[in-house]
C-alpha cells in the first residue's frame, strides 16, 4: 500500500485499535465503553428517561435497558420514579457514578495522549478537526460510539 492510500482502512484500523484499547482501559474501574458513555450522556443531562436517552443515543431501548441494568447493579446508576409520567424512570447519577466519572476523565485523557503520542500538538489539531468533519458528513452522532449501537 502506498504512502497516504486507502484512508479508509487505516480509520478502520486505528479506529478497531483505539476501542480494544480503550475497553481494556475501562476494564479496572468495571466498566465497559457502552456504561462509560451513558455515563457522560447522564453527566450532562441527568434524569433523562430510558427512551429518551436511547433516542439521544441512537441505541435500541432494548439494548438500553440491559446496560442500564447493568450500571444499577454496580451502583452506578438509579431509576427513580418520574413524577410527570409514572410509565418511564428518570435516570440519575448516584455518588459513585459521580465518582468513577472522575476515573473515568482520567482513563480517557490518558487514552487519547496515548494514542496520539506521534503527533505534534498542531497535529492532533488539525486531525481531530478533519475527524469531526467525516463523521458530521457521514451524520454520526458527536460522542457516541457506534458499538453501543449495536441491537441487543
Amino acid at each position: 500500500m502506498k504512502k497516504g492510500g486507502f484512508a479508509a482502512f487505516l480509520l478502520a484500523q486505528v479506529g478497531a485499535h483505539a476501542a480494544k484499547r480503550f475497553a481494556e482501559e475501562l476494564a479496572p474501574l468495571k466498566l465497559t465503553p457502552p456504561h462509560a458513555g451513558i455515563l457522560r450522556v447522564l453527566a450532562g443531562a441527568s434524569g433523562l428517561s430510558q427512551r429518551e436517552l436511547a433516542a439521544r443515543m441512537g441505541i435500541h431501548p432494548s439494548r438500553l435497558v440491559a446496560i442500564v441494568d447493568e450500571m444499577e447493579a454496580l451502583g452506578l446508576v438509579t431509576r427513580e420514579a418520574n413524577s410527570e409520567d409514572r410509565r418511564q424512570y428518570a435516570l440519575q447519577i448516584t455518588g459513585k457514578g459521580r465518582e468513577v466519572m472522575g476515573a473515568l476523565g482520567a482513563v480517557a485523557r490518558r487514552h487519547n495522549e496515548t494514542l496520539l503520542r506521534a503527533l505534534s500538538v498542531d497535529e492532533k489539531t488539525q486531525l481531530a478537526g478533519l475527524l469531526e468533519k467525516i463523521a458530521g458528513d457521514q451524520g454520526l452522532i458527536p460522542g457516541v460510539h457506534p458499538g453501543v449501537l449495536v441491537a441487543g
